[in-house]
């Protein structure tokens, strides 16, 4: 539902910040590198997939791909034939050769999901949007060929797709709960849905009353809806969603609209997402458009890197947490951002206006 579109330029050299010592038996803290590539394009990018530490797609404005094979040090960008006038506002990688697309547009029939398996020299198009209510967000994979596509209401309904071999969707709005007056996501960074593990998956919403977060824990066969603490209104919700195993997870959100840009806040549940709490306010302004857990679960032996939380709220900054939020950082300079995303805690990127990457290293 994310319609705007924010630009800035500004130069960002790599830095490192300063290590912070920790009192007590609290471990050292110690403040991410933050390096500037170069992804062969000046079209602004909305989503970023990493496979692993040398392998990541990122997608964006005016049908627009980027991936690279060594980790950023070289990226190779391309146009879809026939999306010059789309954005690619979701992207999901699974190897070097294998990617989808999820795009939008001005027309009913602009969104579309595309699939390459020859690391993008040919795109074949799965499914194009026929609903006229309909916005698709963003999408969400278990595997290369498990998936959900999610949208706006329609009417009440939420026309979500799901695919179980890769490359047919079908419709699954019989399966979801019914939605409130205008419910829709945010396409800010394709990170509005969620997977975890087999069988999980998370979808946040906004623009109506209350900001929710619906939860299935069997392929999107069955859905519950649970209340999130952020604000809710037309401009303003749930923007993006992560969880690190099962249980806990977290969300960030706020608002569009200029006028009240103090309402970008984190949220936290450890029960699957039946209930959540409140964080400290994170030291961003505006809506966060895209959040990642650095690490998986407890993290790597000694880098204390399974809370770690990286944020990014386009004009309104980037931030992080080494705790689910009771303890912030800023990234210094980093603005206009939309998304980020890490394959492990020494390989994540950023990327947004102008075709901008950074890579991000704990």
């Amino acid at each position: 539902m994310l319609k705007r579109s924010f630009f800035a330029v500004l130069l960002i050299s790599a830095f490192t910040c300063a290590i912070v010592s920790a009192k007590g038996n609290a471990p050292t803290v110690r403040q991410p590198t933050i390096t500037p590539q170069n992804s062969g394009t000046s079209n602004g990018l909305i989503a970023v997939s990493p496979v692993n530490p040398q392998v990541v797609w990122a997608s964006g404005r005016s049908g627009t791909f980027t991936v690279t094979t060594d980790g950023g040090k070289t990226w190779h960008a391309g146009v879809v034939p026939g999306a010059e006038t789309l954005q690619f506002r979701d992207v999901q990688a699974f190897s070097t050769r294998v990617a989808y697309l999820l795009s939008i547009g001005g027309n009913p029939t602009d969104f579309r999901i595309y699939k390459t398996t020859d690391g993008g020299a040919t795109w074949t198009v799965q499914f194009v949007n026929q609903n006229p209510g309909a916005f698709y967000d963003g999408f969400a994979f278990w595997t290369p060929q498990r998936g959900i596509a999610i949208s706006d209401s329609v009417n009440g309904v939420f026309p979500d797709l799901r695919t179980t071999d890769g490359t047919h969707w079908q419709d699954i709005s019989t399966n979801m709960p019914p939605a409130q007056a205008g419910e829709g996501s945010f396409a800010s960074s394709g990170t509005c849905v969620t997977t975890q593990g087999g069988r999980n998956a998370w979808i946040v919403t906004g623009v109506a009353t209350v900001a929710r977060v619906l939860i299935t824990n069997d392929l999107g066969n069955n859905w519950e809806a649970a209340n999130l603490p952020l604000v809710s209104s037309p401009s303003a919700g749930a923007f993006t969603v992560d969880f690190r195993n099962p249980f806990d997870g977290i969300v960030g959100g706020g608002d569009l609209d200029p006028a009240d840009p103090n309402n970008a806040r984190t949220a936290i549940s450890h029960d699957g997402g039946h209930t959540w709490s409140l964080t400290n306010p994170p030291p961003v302004t505006g809506a966060i458009f895209g959040l990642s857990y650095v690490g998986k679960t407890g993290g790597a032996p000694g880098d204390n890197l399974g809370r770690a939380v990286v944020i990014t709220a386009n004009d309104g900054g980037a931030a992080w947490t080494p705790d689910e939020g009771n303890t912030w950082f800023t990234l210094p300079g980093v603005n206009g951002f939309w998304a980020v995303a890490f394959a492990s805690p020494k390989a994540g990127w950023l990327v947004g206006t102008d075709g901008r990457i950074l890579k991000i290293s704990f």
